[in-house]
């Protein structure tokens, strides 16, 4: 695995470089929530709820379709230049919509192609980013990295909301997308301070057509031994918990009678639980034996989530949050490590953002499921399926031999 010698003799958590990346990092997904919060309250308050929706759905259709051309886009010129140049385009666009809403009123006419445009840059800005880490530490440090990316991603969904609520309260929209501009622009600034070690010469010096570069990644993931099964228990495994698990928790909540303060009880515990695993496995010394372990986060999921659904108390229901928490996060970490370790750096762009499309693109899927399936059979059925579906990606991990015995490190691998 090639990459800054530094990264051999320390520790993730100790080498500047990678430091620098997260920090980088960090700025952008809290720009990302502060902005849309900004988003989502301006066009509430300019044309009501329903039409916030539409908003926001004009920026996650162009993240969706765009997602697998970001892949190539961020293989074709490299990851960080791709990322950066995503940095400065968000930068500029969201300082121009601050500088227009200075003037003038917030209305669909700008949040609309603002959505659109921002969602498209998105979807560039993801895989790149995420495309990263191999070139920046070794092949024993990328869980510790992605641990540190899963406490980044914590942090900022914590701190953004907080950071929104004070800017939008001050300032307004304007002032909101301002300080959206400047966190995207000292996301830039980090990342162009980030040593990358070069990617390997391609075989041809000619370019092939983006629609060709795109098959060659989907048709190198679905012949690759780890990749092709990886990417199903990735889909499988993230398919009920990017989204869907947080509206069976209200549902559940809702059916106890725990109101409320009970669904908040059990969405923070499954946050300290996540960002429990993304911790450990920060700090722990080495992991060799990642698909045994993502094995055991993947049964432990599906117990975990099988019982939430039936437990009497509130008590219970928020021990079982933290445990899920805890093996989805995990599973989560492990799984991305393993992923930009086996992937060929001129193809990681493209299996980053297939990967992503797979954590993002299978759970919208499930929302109308979950209400449906509570209304007609109550929330422990959903939550039974949820566990099914764990159970299932653990199947999966299990039936791949390459997969089941997955490793990160030698046993003699020192960190």
């Amino acid at each position: 695995m090639t990459g800054p010698s530094i990264a051999a003799v320390r520790p993730a958590y100790r080498d500047g470089n990678v430091l620098r990346w997260l920090a980088a990092y960090t700025a952008s997904v809290t720009g990302d929530v502060v902005y849309f919060l900004a988003l989502s309250w301006s066009a509430t308050r300019t044309a009501g709820p329903s039409q916030a929706g539409l908003v926001v759905a004009a920026g996650a259709l162009p993240r969706a379709v765009f997602m697998l051309v970001g892949g190539v886009v961020a293989d074709r010129f490299g990851p960080r230049r791709v990322a950066a140049a995503s940095d400065a385009t968000r930068c500029l666009v969201i300082l121009a919509s601050a500088a227009v809403l200075v003037l003038a009123a917030p209305g669909i006419w700008l949040l609309v192609p603002l959505a659109l445009l921002f969602g498209a840059v998105d979807a560039v800005f993801m895989p790149a980013v995420g495309a990263l880490p191999p070139r920046i530490t070794t092949r024993e440090q990328l869980a510790r990295v992605q641990g540190m990316r899963g406490l980044s991603i914590r942090l900022s969904n914590a701190v953004g909301p907080a950071v929104g609520g004070i800017v939008l309260a001050a300032g307004g929209a304007a002032g909101a997308f301002t300080a959206t501009g400047v966190l995207f622009a000292v996301s830039l600034v980090l990342l162009l301070t980030v040593h990358v070690a070069p990617a390997p010469a391609p075989a041809a010096p000619a370019r092939p057509a983006l629609r060709r570069e795109l098959g060659d990644g989907l048709r190198y993931v679905r012949r690759h031994r780890m990749l092709a099964p990886l990417a199903g228990v990735i889909g499988l495994s993230e398919m009920c918990f990017s989204g869907p698990v947080a509206l069976g928790l209200v549902l559940l909540a809702d059916e106890r009678g725990w109101g409320a303060a009970g669904t908040g009880w059990m969405a923070s515990a499954f946050s300290v639980g996540a960002a429990a695993a993304a911790l450990w496995i920060t700090v722990l010394p080495r992991i060799p034996q990642a698909g045994p372990g993502v094995i055991a986060a993947l049964l432990v999921t599906a117990a975990a989530t099988t019982a939430l659904g039936r437990v009497p108390s509130l008590l219970t229901a928020t021990a079982l949050a933290v445990l899920i928490g805890l093996a989805s996060g995990t599973t989560v970490t492990l799984t991305s490590a393993l992923v930009q370790a086996e992937a060929d750096p001129q193809y990681l762009g493209r299996v980053t953002s297939l990967t992503t499309l797979c954590t993002l693109g299978l759970a919208p899927a499930l929302f109308p499921v979950a209400g449906v399936t509570a209304q007609i059979w109550g929330a422990a059925i959903f939550f039974t399926g949820c566990g099914v579906i764990n159970l299932l990606a653990a199947a999966l991990a299990v039936a791949v031999p390459a997969l089941r015995h997955a490793r990160l490190q030698d046993t003699g691998a020192q960190t």
